[in-house]
Parts: structure tokens; sequence; C-alpha cells
């Protein structure tokens, strides 16, 4: 009998209509003759209510009472699913992270998965159940309740597919598959059947909302296929699953746009060894999420650094970068909130030249100013103004062709 994982998301159990109607869905796999383990994330805008209760409590709530607080919007949604399926005449049974074993490191609102016991799930699936387990949440070794970060739902059931070797993972949200850009943005965006780890990797980490990041890296190392599809249909999502030859037909596979990023520019640093050490390691010690780092050309002995940070993480980095300033010598600190990063992926770029030069001629062309760039093997970042990320996409969308669909030789 084969396991199939389901993951749906916010919006596909936002109320109890759309629980009865991810039940129903439910039913008809087990029906089908499957095994099937649901990983459900809270009821749609919960997390952001909880987040806001919190704030009219206090502005700096503690990380491990915010994981206390925020793990329950998925216990709503487990139980209340559970209930919907008992009603159907199915045996379900709701479990939290911590009663499933997913046991994550202390890092507390953005923890790491670091073991995970899958006893207790297929015990209760040998028996015929429907495992419905919260997702997003798991404990550390001191029994404290950890939460995964945004988008952490997408892990646990990439985990748990992988760990009890799932003949499936689907990933159930409210829109039709990956696209080659954001549909709100590229009216002709095209839904694209197929794409490699590496790609949608690539794309969830630069701002493609569909997928977590952490997620699709978890399936890259373990080979779990994922099918993205919508909740509100029947249709054919899109799969992402190793690499094909036939990928590489298409040099781009898709624009994205992060607006969610602040660029930080520490002036006139010492330019000595150790000091560049010193300043990233202050900054992981505070757990901040860097990504792009430019260091400027020495002169007269110093030298600029730059570098995006999650605006999540922006008002710590303010304060310990206040304090560094003094520490090694730097004038000052620049902070720039109005950035975009946009971004081109593709694994066919990797024995395709050209892409870099015809990307930058085409933001030339329309007068938008490049303020940090970034490349690797299949994919080229480029920070602009917030406010010119929608044409950027519209018209490198454009340029390579995206809309067409590739006809293999």
């Amino acid at each position: 009998m084969s396991l199939i994982v389901q993951k749906f998301g916010g919006s596909s159990v936002a109320d109890p209509e759309r629980i009865k109607i991810v039940a129903d869905r439910v039913a008809e796999t087990l029906r089908a003759g499957h095994q099937v383990l649901v990983v459900l994330s809270a009821l749609g805008g919960t997390t952001d209510k909880l987040i806001t209760l919190s704030k009219e409590i206090t502005d700096n709530p503690s990380d491990r009472e915010m994981d206390m607080l925020l793990s329950t919007g998925e216990q709503i949604s487990i139980s209340l699913l559970s209930m919907a399926l008992h009603e159907l005449g199915i045996e379900a049974i709701s479990l939290t992270g911590a009663q499933v074993g997913i046991i994550t490191d202390s890092s507390h609102t953005k923890a790491r998965i670091k073991e995970i016991s899958g006893g207790t799930i297929q015990k209760e699936l040998d028996q015929g159940k429907v495992v419905v387990v919260a997702g997003f949440q798991g404990i550390d070794l001191s029994n404290n309740i950890t939460t995964l970060g945004r988008g952490g739902s997408d892990l646990t059931a990439v985990a748990l597919a992988s760990v009890l070797k799932a003949d499936q993972c689907e990933i159930y949200t409210d829109v039709d598959g990956i696209y080659t850009a954001d549909p709100r943005v590229v009216a002709d965006a095209r839904k694209l059947e197929l794409i490699s780890h590496d790609e949608m990797l690539e794309l969830a980490s630069l701002g493609a909302n569909v997928m977590n990041a952490r997620s699709v890296e978890f399936a890259k190392k373990f080979g779990v296929t994922i099918h993205v599809r919508s909740s509100f249909n029947q249709k054919d999502g899109t799969l992402i699953t190793e690499e094909a030859e036939k990928m590489e037909d298409a040099v781009i596979r898709g624009v994205t746009k992060n607006t969610e990023e602040s660029k930080v520019t520490i002036l006139h640093v010492p330019d000595t060894p150790g000091v560049a050490a010193k300043v990233f390691k202050i900054l992981a010690d505070v757990n901040a999420n860097i990504d792009m780092i430019i260091q400027n050309v020495s002169e007269k002995g110093k030298t600029d650094i730059s570098f995006t940070v999650i605006n999540s993480d922006f008002a710590k980095v303010q304060k310990v970068l206040e304090e560094l300033c003094t520490e090694v010598g730097a004038d000052s600190v620049e902070y720039d909130q109005n950035i975009a990063k946009i971004s081109v992926v593709g694994i066919g770029m990797k024995s395709h030249s050209g892409v870099a030069a015809k990307m930058f001629e085409v933001l030339a062309h329309e007068s938008i100013n490049i303020k940090m760039i970034s490349t690797s093997e299949i994919k080229i970042s480029c920070v602009i103004a917030k406010d010119q990320a929608d044409k950027a996409v519209r018209v490198l969308h454009e340029e390579f062709d995206l809309a067409k669909e590739l006809i293999p030789e």
C-alpha cells in the first residue's frame, strides 16, 4: 500500500467549509487505496493574528514564548480536520510536532530539524488511520516547543515524506503550480510542468513564495519529488524533481522579485584582516539572515561593506551595528529599506553565455539602476529600487520569452 503525504496551507483550511473540502479530498485519496499522512498549516490569517495579539502585550516578546504562542495555530487546524474526517466515517488522529518526534535545535522561531522518529506515525497508519500532523513545529532536547519559521509546514511535510519513504509528497496551495513569474505581476506568466530542485531552491530563496526554501533544500538532499498543486481544483500542478537532461533546453525558467530585504552599508571600515570576520560573526550571533555581500575596493586603508538582510531581522541588525561601528573603527552605517532583489533562474545558464549581459542591457534600456549584483551557476540577482521591481520583472520575462512554451527538438 502506497503512502501519500498531503500538505495543505492556510488558505486551504481558512474556514470550516474549506476544512470540509480538504477532508473530502483526503477521503478520496484514502479510498483510492493509499495510506494518507496530512500536514496542516494554521487556518489562514491565524499566525498574523497571534503576532498582533503578542504586540498588544509587548513590543519585545521572547522567542521562546512566541513559539509557544504561534504553535497553537496548527493545533487548531489539525483537530478540526480530524473532526471533519470523523464525520465522514474515517478514523483519524491529530498529532503535534512533539508527539510525532520532530526534534529540532533550540533556535526559536527558525529552528532546524535534527532528527525525526517516524514510529508513532507508522503505528497509527498501520491501524488504518489518517494521521494529521501539525506543521511548522517541533521540540528541542530540553522539551521546549520550537517553530521552523515562515512556511515551515512545507518543511514538515517534506521531512516526514523522506523519513517515512512516502511514494508521493503533495503540497496543496492556492495556486496551480510554479509559474515563470508571479501571475499577479506578469499577465502571461506560464505554469511549469517540471522544475529541478536546484531551480526551485533558487526561486524560493529569491522571492517566489509558493514553496519554503528550506523544504526544497531538504527535498534535494533526500531525493523527495514534490507535486505542487491547487487545493481549489483537480488540475495537475508542477513537479519539483531531480535535474533531467531536457530541463537544460530552457536557459531561463523564471523571474522573481523579493521586496522583503533591506540594504546595509558599513562605511569606511579599516581594511585589515579579521574586521569582516568580526562583523559577520556578530551578525551570526544574533541569528540574522544575511544574503548578498559586497566589499568595495580599498582606498587609503578603508573600505565599504554592503549586504542585504531580511526585513524581519532588520531591527536587531541595526542595533548591533550601531555599537559595532565604534568597536571596529568604521565611520557610520547607511540603511536602504526601499530596495528589491530581481533574479533570473535556470539550470540552462550553465551551458549558455550572455544571460548577464542581456539582463543588464534590458534594465539599462528601462533606466533601472543596479545597486548590487550577485551570481551563481544558475541565477543572476540584481538589487534595484523597490518602486521599479514590477516593471523589471515584466521586461525580463518578455526579453527571455518565458511566456512561450519550449518545444523540445
